[in-house]
């Protein structure tokens, strides 16, 4: 281990419908870590499992014991929701997430954390490149997700989808996860922190021996619908005026091009533009033109309410470094600021 290991680390774990592998996932979890020399725990999230995924988990706590922390959710909320609950009970200084299914290996953590202290990432993402799924039911849907997202978002990582990844926990502790968005973590992430503090990584990946898929190939289609939030988010949370102002803009501008040529047509040429198509269309084309720049100042009014109500931010502040005798200095014109503040308030009471 790297001398600056941290002292903590937090395996998340959602699980649905895994009762046949819910033990012996939490004994290899033990095997893998016995040369991490840091404190580290396991949070297992049942998702409202309707078999006996939550029996077995207790079972291997009570085996386990002092490592082992199980939640249980109300009832399922997706691996999502599940996700965002361990990391929100997560008390370590790193979190690891991985799934329940025995396809990711945990003995590629250890050697996972060090990587992520030796590149000083705040982000390392597995790399399933050997990956034993079925080619069209799992690896298809894969491909074309991982191609959409690299191509939209910028950036560029060869498998999004794998579960096995090492994070700083302030770092994403600052991500709120919601409806599917666990398989876009390294975009949000990208969001907060510099591109090249994310790294990835080639690790093992074993086929499924029990339990059922819960993936298919209609996950591409929602992923392309979660990809048009994350793409607008990224890009204009902070001013979303320019994403429906340049719409409306752009439309005012083929609407007002038709309409002048159909003005040019009716009071030059004389002609009858009653029953043209054109002005139709160019009407159209101006009223929402209207609608997207209306629609955009709101937006911008809705922004900057966030931003000046509640703690949200549009940037992030990593670490602020000054020399010590730039601190002594200001905090010494601070003290001689007060004592001098004090003795004119004193005076003024005489």
């Amino acid at each position: 281990m790297t001398a600056n290991h941290p002292t903590s680390l937090s395996i998340v774990i959602p699980m649905y419908k895994e009762e046949e592998n819910a033990e012996l996932m939490i004994k290899q979890i033990h095997q893998g870590m016995e040369l991490f020399n840091g404190h580290w725990e396991v949070i297992c999230v049942d998702d409202g499992s309707p078999d006996c995924t939550l029996a077995k988990l207790r079972q291997a706590q009570q085996t386990h014991g002092e490592h082992v922390r199980i939640i249980e959710l109300q009832r399922n909320f997706g691996q999502t929701a599940a996700m965002q609950a361990g990391i929100d009970a997560a008390r370590g200084e790193l979190i690891a997430t991985l799934d329940g299914d025995l396809q990711n290996d945990p003995h590629d953590i250890p050697r996972m954390v060090d990587e992520l202290l030796e590149r000083d990432l705040d982000l390392l993402q597995g790399w399933r490149k050997n990956r034993q799924d079925a080619a069209i039911k799992r690896k298809l849907p894969s491909r074309i997700a991982n191609k959409l997202i690299a191509r939209i978002t910028g950036v560029k990582l060869h498998d999004y989808g794998c579960s096995l990844k090492i994070y700083r926990a302030s770092i994403l502790k600052q991500i709120r996860l919601f409806g599917e968005m666990h398989r876009f973590i390294p975009v949000w992430v990208a969001g907060i922190t510099a591109p090249h503090r994310i790294g990835e990584t080639v690790v093992s990946h074993h086929a499924r021996q029990f339990g059922e898929s819960k993936y298919g190939i209609s996950r591409t289609f929602r992923v392309i619908i979660d990809l048009l939030s994350v793409f607008f988010f990224l890009r204009y949370k902070a001013r979303p005026g320019h994403f429906f102002g340049s719409i409306g803009l752009t439309s005012g501008a083929i609407g007002g091009l038709l309409m002048s040529w159909l003005l040019f047509v009716k009071f030059v040429l004389g002609e009858d533009i009653g029953n043209r198509p054109m002005l139709i269309v160019s009407v159209l084309l101006l009223v929402m033109a209207l609608q997207f720049l209306t629609t955009g100042v709101v937006a911008e009014m809705l922004s900057r309410i966030f931003f000046q109500g509640s703690e949200g931010r549009n940037f992030v502040v990593r670490k602020i470094c000054e020399p010590q005798e730039q601190n002594a200095w200001f905090v010494q014109k601070v003290q001689s600021a007060k004592c001098k503040d004090a003795r004119t308030t004193d005076k003024s009471r005489k």
